[in-house]
C-alpha cells in the first residue's frame, strides 16, 4: 500500500498547483483585448497544464509501467486519462459554481482534455524505447 500512495505524488502535487491557479480570481490574470489574444495563451495554458498533469499520474508508476505487461500499461494510461481528464471538468465546474471571479468553460475543458490526451500519448512515446531495450 505504502508503495501505491508513494506514487502518486507527482500528479497529485500537479494537481493541488492547479487547483491553486483555476482558484485565482480573474482579477489576477491580464485582460485579453482581442479573440486571439483569448483564443491563445489561456487554451495553451490549459493544454500544458492538464498535459503536465496526465504525463506525471503514470510517471509516479514509471518502474511499473516498464516491467509489467501490456495489459497493466493499457489500465494505467487509460486511468491517467480518465483521473486529468475528470480533474479538469471539475476544476470548471468550480470555476463556474464556486470561485468567485472566475468563469467555467466548455472550450476551456475541451483543452484540458486534448492536453491529458497529449500528455498520456508523450508518456508513453517517451517509455516505449525504455519498455523495447528491458525486453532484449
Amino acid at each position: 500500500m505504502r508503495h501505491l500512495t508513494r506514487n502518486i505524488y507527482p500528479g497529485l502535487i500537479c494537481g493541488i498547483v492547479i487547483m491553486i491557479l483555476v482558484g485565482l480570481p480573474g482579477s489576477c490574470f491580464p485582460t485579453v483585448k482581442t479573440f486571439w489574444e483569448w483564443l491563445g495563451p489561456d487554451k495553451i495554458v490549459h493544454l500544458v497544464m492538464f498535459g503536465l498533469q496526465a504525463f506525471l499520474i503514470p510517471f509516479g508508476y514509471r518502474s511499473d509501467y516498464r516491467q509489467r505487461d501490456d495489459a497493466f500499461r493499457k489500465k494505467l494510461l487509460c486511468l491517467s486519462l480518465l483521473v486529468a481528464a475528470v480533474y479538469g471538468g471539475l476544476t470548471e465546474l468550480l470555476q463556474k459554481h464556486v470561485f468567485t471571479g472566475r468563469n467555467g468553460s466548455l472550450f476551456d475543458f475541451y483543452a484540458d482534455v486534448i492536453g491529458c490526451v497529449l500528455g498520456v500519448f508523450i508518456f508513453k512515446m517517451s517509455y516505449r524505447k525504455k519498455i523495447k531495450k528491458n525486453r532484449l
